[in-house]
């Protein structure tokens, strides 16, 4: 019996496309399901390779599926010796590797919540989750312990390998006990406009509902040989990254400790990487980095997320790595609802285009009042859930073959004379002129324009005294004559988010803040 994963083409996905078919990708039922088994216990058999994680000091680690499994089944006797309870909150914050992979999937099979976190965290970032979550355990790396002690935690235990070696007296197996309705993962998303990000409470049977995403935003299928470079203390790196592939048997990699562009060409090249997934960031690093052209590639399916990427970097990619790079779009709350289908022969990847609706989610473009836009208007991206539209607090049009474009966040929004300017549409006209490395826009008060475009730049070269105006005059000629950004501020960084967006937000604050101060 075909199953969805024998389907790779786009009208194959709508026809054969049902919730009843995903649950069949899986063993567990509703009633007795986890997430640890799904992704490593049942794919143990013969010596098949889990993870390749490429460490920023060069060395390459290779982790099997019967090793993962062995490791995570003692993390879990550890844990219930140490009297963690069903739902009880461990927290593990390590950079990717064993000990990492073995804690994350311990937790859940011992019936604990596993809560990831972002190692760069310092003191305060960890005592506002610490104090959210209040988890039993919290496994570190030794060079993070101390901050985890000043950050709150209690129980704080170095997760390296001779704690693993520590525990090979307990079994090698363990006897799971969870629905699927039960909590497996706290994560904390990376938004900015609260002090606390929101924590997203995943069940165990949420890994049926990412198949959506495994299927038709990256593309996943037996035999690819996966990789995705994002943190996975973040929803992408976790969920795509990680869980996706495992629970498929598809080995996926990884990269560990400070991001270098010229480390992950190289493991892409080694491992011979034929399914890449990440952050438009990541793209637009690996193509600065001057390094691409030196390696070769396997690729047969790319894709990004995060952010749109812009198209000089899109043709970059085409040319360098030999096929699209195909866009995702989701968040963390709602997961991924419009893709770009990786692997779909029958589907035309259109340039800036996110791609189409997945299989089972209705999208709309809707105006303020809640009515439907037309082809080409931009209005609210809202998704329907339980059937409510739920608000998705991005800006985006439809054209007339049901191909979505994102517009920016709905706050990025720059209202200038009356005109409605794109944040994301200029950024993308400014990163095409060829002496600019990354660029963030955001719109500052002007008192005849009400808001006129302002552009942070860092520079591939030096600046040069015409080289805003060569900038203007770049943009000028791709967009709209009021679309050019009037000022421009060349720095040596930009916010990121912890996803690696730009981050307009704190754009926004210190450019208000330096008006204010300005008097």
């Amino acid at each position: 019996m075909a199953r969805l994963t024998d389907y790779t083409s786009y009208a194959d996905a709508q026809r054969h496309f049902t919730k009843a078919a995903l649950w069949e990708l899986f063993d567990g039922t509703r009633d007795r399901f986890n997430i640890a088994h799904e992704c490593v216990d049942r794919h143990v058999e013969g010596d098949r390779v889990a993870l390749r994680i490429a460490h920023a000091d060069g060395r390459d680690e290779i982790i099997s599926f019967a090793e993962l499994s062995r490791r995570s089944a003692q993390i879990a006797h550890f844990l219930r010796a140490r009297g963690v309870e069903k739902g009880d909150r461990v927290a593990v914050m390590i950079d990717p590797s064993l000990p990492f992979y073995a804690t994350l999937f311990g937790a859940m099979k011992a019936g604990a919540v596993a809560v990831p976190m972002f190692t760069l965290f310092g003191p305060d970032g960890i005592r506002l989750r610490v104090g959210d979550c209040d988890p039993q355990i919290f496994f570190t790396s030794a060079d993070k312990a101390p901050e985890a002690e000043a950050g709150g935690a209690r129980n704080v235990i170095v997760a390296d390998q001779a704690f693993l070696d520590g525990l090979n007296d307990l079994p090698d197996s363990f006897d799971w006990d969870s629905r699927g309705d039960d909590l497996a993962v706290l994560q904390y998303t990376s938004g900015t406009t609260r002090l606390l990000p929101a924590a997203v409470h995943h069940s165990h049977r949420s890994i049926v509902t990412l198949m959506v995403a495994a299927l038709y935003a990256t593309g996943i299928r037996p035999g690819d040989r996966f990789f995705c470079p994002s943190s996975p203390a973040w929803g992408h790196g976790l969920w795509h990254g990680t869980l996706a592939p495992l629970a498929m048997g598809v080995s996926t990699g990884t990269f560990s400790g400070k991001f270098d562009a010229v480390r992950l060409l190289k493991a892409l090249q080694d491992f011979r990487i034929t399914n890449l997934t990440a952050a438009a960031t990541h793209y637009r690093m690996m193509r600065n980095s001057g390094a691409a052209e030196h390696y070769s590639y396997c690729f047969d399916k790319l894709s990004f997320t995060g952010e749109p990427i812009d198209s000089e970097t899109a043709a970059y990619v085409e040319r360098i790595f030999g096929t699209k790079v195909r866009s995702m779009y989701g968040t963390t709350e709602i997961g991924v609802i419009i893709a770009n289908y990786p692997g779909a022969d029958d589907l035309e990847v259109r340039d800036g285009a996110m791609g189409k609706a997945v299989p089972g989610v209705e999208v709309e473009v809707q105006r303020d009042d809640g009515s439907r836009c037309d082809p080409g208007e931009t209005g609210e991206l809202m998704v329907k859930k339980s059937g409510t539209w739920f608000p998705t607090k991005d800006l985006g049009r439809v054209d007339a073959d049901g191909y979505f474009y994102h517009g920016g966040r709905a706050d990025d929004v720059i209202i200038s004379a009356g005109w409605t300017i794109g944040a994301v549409e200029v950024e993308d006209a400014v990163l095409s002129h060829p002496a600019v490395a990354e660029c963030g826009v955001i719109g500052t008060p002007d008192s005849l324009r009400g808001q006129v475009v302002k552009a942070y730049i860092i520079l591939k070269t030096e600046e040069t005294p015409d080289l805003k105006q060569s900038i203007q005059d770049h943009v000028r000629a791709r967009l709209a004559r009021h679309e050019y950004p009037r000022q421009i501020e060349f720095v040596t960084e930009l916010p990121k988010t912890p996803a690696g967006k730009v981050n307009r937000k704190i754009l926004r604050d210190q450019q208000a803040a330096k008006l204010a101060s300005a008097g």
